[in-house]
């Protein structure tokens, strides 16, 4: 009886804004998958770009580095500073050991370190965002030559179908509670 009640006290437009935002909200991505990856590589297959091109990042996700605050920073700069290792003239200059960058718009970002020498030895990285438009829910179509702005569209993982369905499924209980 209880249950009854509780059911009919949740309106349908309550549930599917609760759904809304759990799915609207970007997610916080560790650089590198862990603490201390943001470091002069070993070598090439330890870059962080390699591991930022396996990555699919959204627009509304925030991008986390955890870091020798003292020792080292994360420089967000334009591609020319990046491909020259420029640290003179960052769009923005993070130092406190626990940085976290918010992606608001599609395409690409650089980032390097501060630290002099760093950058020339490899600690940088290039992430980008995917657009909007490449938010397909089920299988990628192919770009047409019109819709073609770079490298090849990334295909959509299972969340997206299971959080389709997860959306279809509570619509059809919501619907049955009334």
């Amino acid at each position: 009886m209880a249950a009854k009640a509780f059911s009919r006290s949740i309106t349908p437009s309550l549930v599917l804004l609760f759904i809304f935002l759990s799915f609207a909200q970007g997610k916080e991505i560790m650089v590198g998958g862990k603490t201390g990856a943001w470091k002069i590589p070993s070598s090439e297959s330890d870059s962080l770009n390699k591991w930022a091109e396996k990555a699919r990042f959204q627009i509304g996700d925030s991008l986390v580095w955890k870091y020798d605050g003292g020792k080292d920073s994360v420089l967000q700069v334009s591609k020319e500073d990046y491909t020259s290792c420029n640290t003179s003239n960052p769009i923005a200059d993070y130092k406190d050991g626990n940085t976290k960058v918010k992606l608001e718009k599609s395409g690409p970002y650089f980032f390097m370190s501060g630290a002099k020498g760093h950058c020339e030895q490899g600690q940088k990285m290039i992430v980008v965002v995917m657009s909007q438009k490449h938010r397909y829910i089920g299988i990628s179509p192919a770009p047409s030559p019109v819709d073609f702005e770079g490298p090849a569209v990334a295909p959509t993982s299972g969340v997206a179908v299971l959080k389709a369905g997860l959306l279809a499924t509570v619509g059809v209980l919501v619907l049955g509670l009334f």
